[in-house]
């Protein structure tokens, strides 16, 4: 039986670099809501890191690596379990290539939609006690805050 969520605390190193990976989230977030964040990124690192551009790009990038890291926690277990565990871990990359398109607004739905869908496997593989103990702790601090982030470009 795996511990419960809580009381594992998160390794320092991973909730830094989890935090860290929300910084490109962020600053899409905030080049929707400030004009002038936007001008003088698009003038200094260009377009693509602007407004929901930059969130709906990092978006399904970040939705591929969570399934490579699922499939990392499937080579733990054995037997129908890793073969379930390859199979679903293959879900995040295959939604976010096929979901993505059809506008921004469209994007960020179903971008949201998928990083919840993540959270759900994210349980299943924890459950099972293919993912660390303090796993799903991080998981939702993550999937919170993408969601926030990406919530601006889907309204």
């Amino acid at each position: 039986m795996t511990a419960p969520m809580f009381d594992a605390p998160i390794p320092r190193s991973a909730l830094l670099l989890g935090l860290a990976g929300l910084l490109p989230f962020a600053w899409g977030a905030v080049t929707i809501w400030s004009p002038q964040a936007a001008l003088y990124t698009t003038a200094y690192v260009g377009p693509r890191f602007i407004g929901p551009y930059v969130g709906l790009f990092y978006g399904a990038i970040i939705l591929s690596f969570m399934s490579g890291v699922l499939w990392g926690f499937a080579t733990k277990a054995e037997g129908q379990v890793a073969a379930s565990g390859y199979a679903l871990s293959t879900l995040p990359a295959l939604w976010a290539f096929f979901t993505t398109g059809g506008g921004s607004e469209a994007a960020a739905v179903a971008l949201i939609a998928g990083f919840v869908g993540l959270l759900g496997l994210d349980w299943l593989f924890w459950r099972h006690g293919l993912a660390p103990p303090w796993w799903m702790k991080l998981r939702l601090i993550l999937t919170a805050g993408v969601v926030l982030c990406l919530a601006p470009v889907a309204l």
